[in-house]
């Protein structure tokens, strides 16, 4: 009866533990319909890309009609230039597209419809290596911009002496 306790209790610890190591499925731009040519700049997937945190393992589910648009997942420099000739990957499945973000770095992804990335329909995220997985909250405070910090670490340093904390006696002694 022992063995057979340890062992649901071994299970159950190993069925959490592989739970956590899993990713999560994210939908690209928190909608059904985001994968579409943005109305502004601050409509951006760029911009709700940066709000988020993508760690290895995670998926990205993008949601489109498959009839009319594609997701091509390309380099850096095809991100740039709004290339579709030579993507890493081409996704035409509509609402079935999902993602493995597999590796720690950059991931680029453009529309495949004509002319679609030109106008904004594009989508860079940064997946965070293994090491920073438990690392998801931000600092306390934020980093000193870097200008504060080279003055103070140029400011010339007093060399110590043996008077320095002598005392004057008060005036009206």
């Amino acid at each position: 009866m022992a063995f057979l306790r340890t062992l649901v209790w071994f299970s159950a610890l190993a069925f959490v533990l592989f739970r956590v190591g899993e990713g999560k499925d994210i939908l690209v731009g928190g909608s059904e319909d985001a994968w579409k040519i943005p109305k502004n700049a601050s409509d951006s997937l760029n911009q709700w890309a940066r709000k988020h945190r993508f760690k290895v393992g995670d998926f990205l589910i993008f949601k489109y009609n498959g009839k009319a648009d594609s997701v091509l997942q390309v380099t850096g420099e095809n991100y740039e230039s709004c290339s579709t000739s030579k993507p890493i990957k081409e996704y035409k499945d509509g609402n079935n597209t999902k993602v493995k973000l597999n590796k720690s770095g950059p991931f680029y992804f453009i529309s495949g419809a004509d002319g679609h990335c030109q106008k904004g329909q594009k989508l860079e995220v940064t997946v965070i290596s293994e090491k920073h997985r438990h690392h998801d909250n931000p600092p306390a405070f934020p980093p000193k911009p870097a200008k504060q910090l080279l003055r103070r670490l140029n400011q010339p340093k007093l060399a110590p002496t043996r008077h320095l904390h002598t005392r004057m006696a008060p005036s009206w002694l």
